[in-house]
């Protein structure tokens, strides 16, 4: 009977680790899909694409509402990088996308901390950490938008390291694939589908189940057992918090879960709000190696786009990690919003439908012409 009970988490264990490499093969399988749909669409479907996101601003909302409702910037990311490789959007074009899909991540951890409402006390903290991902991302974009859309600074750094990977840059010709070992089957399908639409919603479904497989089981092999025994440890230094967020959520493939994780950990004073959030920054930066799974695909656009999502992870990390006054400040506002959220339960909620809805669409309406 002892011998059953020590094989079990073993046998738990090899099944997870199946999962994982299943769903690396799904994930690839997806998004070689996902190209090959994005590359058959009509050029009035591109069309339409391009037009909706010319407007920075309309491009960061609908990176910012496609990650709100599906829950996973992986997701979103991985399919904005599917149809830059495509050719349906441009790299410039890409980009505010990608910056909505850091902010609309972050609204599952703010979800989860409304489960402690019934719990004064508790509430108080677990609403400041889900809020103080929120506040991350969002002035990071607050800074790095207006310099990417007046100057193109993201762009034009992705555009140079992108280079370094492509063996002709110069070439302008039609867009072709490289083939990967996903695409006699991929091909197949969607000739046999023959409707492009189709084929790109399936795969798009994919992608996230692919994901979320991942993260399951990546979750249940090497984070279920390890996280609460050691999260004293890790959270005491700065630099070790930012590394292990940074690890956790590569291996993961999924900010969601890790910054989640954080939220019951603060609630219940496992570790301080201040302290969680090298974590936070560590695991945006971790996320954005799906991005650059994706863009495996090694066409210049797919790959500066990758280096993109990385970057503005980066500059957020760089600008707030090494300074500890910079770094208390979005501190202070989440912790100053956890309060006001205890006094008045409804400023949460107002909160979630500010930023996520209601104030995009507003920047959206002002920047018409």
């Amino acid at each position: 009977m002892e011998l059953n009970s020590q094989e079990k988490p073993e046998v738990n264990k090899t099944k997870s680790y199946l999962l994982m490499l299943l769903a690396i093969i799904l994930f690839i399988f997806s998004i070689d899909l996902l190209t090959v749909a994005m590359g058959q669409l009509n050029n009035s479907v591109a069309s339409d694409i391009l037009k909706a996101t010319r407007n920075p601003f309309v491009s960061l909302f609908i990176g910012l509402l496609m990650t709100a409702l599906i829950q996973s910037s992986s997701t979103v990311t991985s399919s904005i990088v599917a149809i830059v490789a495509a050719g349906n959007l441009s790299l410039e074009q890409a980009v505010p996308m990608v910056m909505g899909a850091n902010i609309g991540t972050t609204l599952t951890s703010t979800l989860v901390s409304f489960s402690y409402i019934m719990k004064k006390n508790q509430f108080k903290r677990a609403i400041s950490a889900g809020i103080l991902h929120d506040i991350f991302n969002i002035i990071t974009v607050f800074i790095l938008l207006p310099l990417e859309v007046y100057f193109q600074f993201l762009s034009k750094i992705a555009h140079y390291l992108a280079s370094l990977f492509i063996a002709n840059p110069e070439y302008s010709g039609p867009f072709t694939y490289n083939k990967v070992f996903t695409r006699p089957l991929t091909e197949w399908i969607s000739d046999t589908i023959q409707i492009p639409f189709l084929t790109l919603v399936i795969a798009i479904f994919l992608v996230f189940a692919a994901i979320k497989m991942l993260s399951s089981s990546v979750y249940k092999a090497f984070v279920l057992d390890s996280f609460q025994e050691i999260n004293n440890f890790v959270f005491k230094k700065t630099n070790l918090a930012f590394i292990y967020g940074m690890f956790f959520t590569a291996a993961v493939q999924s900010s969601t879960v890790t910054t989640s994780l954080l939220v019951p950990l603060v609630a219940n004073k496992k570790v301080s709000l201040k302290k969680s959030f090298p974590f936070i920054i560590g695991a945006n930066i971790g996320t954005t190696i799906t991005a650059g799974i994706a863009a495996f695909y090694k066409t210049e656009a797919a790959i500066a786009l990758a280096i993109v999502h990385f970057l503005i992870n980066f500059f957020g990390a760089l600008i707030f990690l090494p300074f500890p006054v910079i770094r208390n400040i979005p501190v202070k506002i989440a912790a100053f919003m956890g309060e006001k959220s205890l006094q008045t339960k409804f400023i949460g909620f107002a909160y979630i439908l500010l930023t996520f809805f209601i104030i995009p669409f507003l920047l959206i309406y002002f920047s018409t012409d």
